[in-house]
């Protein structure tokens, strides 16, 4: 049976606040056997889920936007190096079951649009997209917002259990 594999997405400069929830993310993303996938850099939310990942013993990959894993995470067990700058993001999404999302920037953005886009369950940890664009995503509840990590996670198993493609 293949691991379901947990795309982290979110901002490269994050509150404190932010990166601790990240950090706890990933450490309860680990715990429950998944592997961590995000962007790879040793920055924001990418570095601090990877490490809440790696410190809870988990499997952390990392897509790097660069050609070299000269900016990586220390925590990764697998840099993917694209040089391909922010078009990697659509790799990320494609290569996730389903997307948890902390706040962040337009790049965080766009990795919300191409996993609604692609079908994915996409989880909002602490902010809403309440737009018109996003309405019928909330609607039929491909895009949620929850508060907390250990809800996040929570939703990310029912997630799961509801897709047959992870075969979990």
């Amino acid at each position: 049976m293949r691991r379901p594999v947990i795309g982290v997405i979110g901002g490269s400069s994050a509150s404190a606040e932010v990166t601790a929830q990240a950090h706890e993310l990933g450490a309860l993303i680990a715990q429950r056997g998944w592997i961590l996938l995000n962007g790879g850099r040793n920055v924001g939310v990418m570095a601090a889920s990877a490490e809440g990942a790696k410190r809870a013993g988990g499997t952390v990959v990392g897509i790097l936007p660069q050609a070299t894993p000269a900016q990586a995470s220390p925590h990764l067990d697998i840099a993917i190096c694209t040089d391909m700058g922010d078009a990697r993001n659509v790799i990320n999404v494609l290569s996730s079951d389903v997307i948890i999302a902390c706040p962040g920037e337009l790049g965080t953005l766009s990795e919300i649009v191409f996993a609604l886009k692609r079908d994915k369950p996409v989880i909002l940890l602490g902010f809403t997209l309440n737009d018109p664009p996003f309405q019928p995503y909330v609607r039929n509840g491909q895009l949620t917002s929850v508060a907390a990590p250990q809800e996040a996670v929570g939703l990310a198993a029912a997630k799961l259990a509801d897709d047959t493609r992870t075969g979990s």
